[in-house]
């Protein structure tokens, strides 16, 4: 497993993320947008963002395992019910709607580029190893479900 896998927290990789965005923003101003309703966009999008996160966060609850991403060994159950129906990874798919919705509030064309790239981490540094985790602890039950389920959406 690679020196980086699951060693930086998903909510620290968003605020990195987030401040990135914040940075070209104020360093490149040229770059900058209008966009009516950009604000409300924005808003729209970090709601549901939140929502798809309260969302695994309660199903994970009431499947009594626990949601923390560093302390995989604790993992009691597959979680496959609610949300997870849809996606394999709905609090990672929140956070990049609160962070898509981060760069609509910013107007910042550098900051949509940001957001692959965390994409990109997240899928290499914090998916992939937990795939490679839950499909050795659940076997061909986790097999069956990520020939059903897509990774993000």
């Amino acid at each position: 497993m690679n020196a980086l896998a699951l060693k930086v927290p998903p909510v620290a990789q968003v605020i990195i993320t987030a401040a990135a965005m914040y940075g070209v923003s104020k360093m490149v101003p040229a770059l900058t947008f209008s966009l009516n309703g950009s604000t409300a966009l924005a808003v729209g999008l970090g709601v549901m963002g939140m929502s798809l996160g309260v969302m695994g966060v309660t199903q994970f609850r009431k499947a009594q395992t626990t949601p923390n991403p560093q302390a995989l060994e604790k993992v009691s159950s597959l979680v496959t019910s609610g949300i997870y129906r849809y996606s394999r990874n709905p609090m990672y798919l929140g956070l990049v709607l609160i962070l898509l919705g981060w760069a609509f509030y910013l107007s910042h064309f550098l900051a949509f580029v940001l957001l692959p790239v965390f994409i990109l981490y997240m899928t290499r540094f914090q998916i992939q190893p937990e795939e490679q985790m839950m499909a050795r602890k659940f076997g061909k039950t986790y097999q069956v479900y990520l020939n059903k389920v897509r990774r993000w959406i």
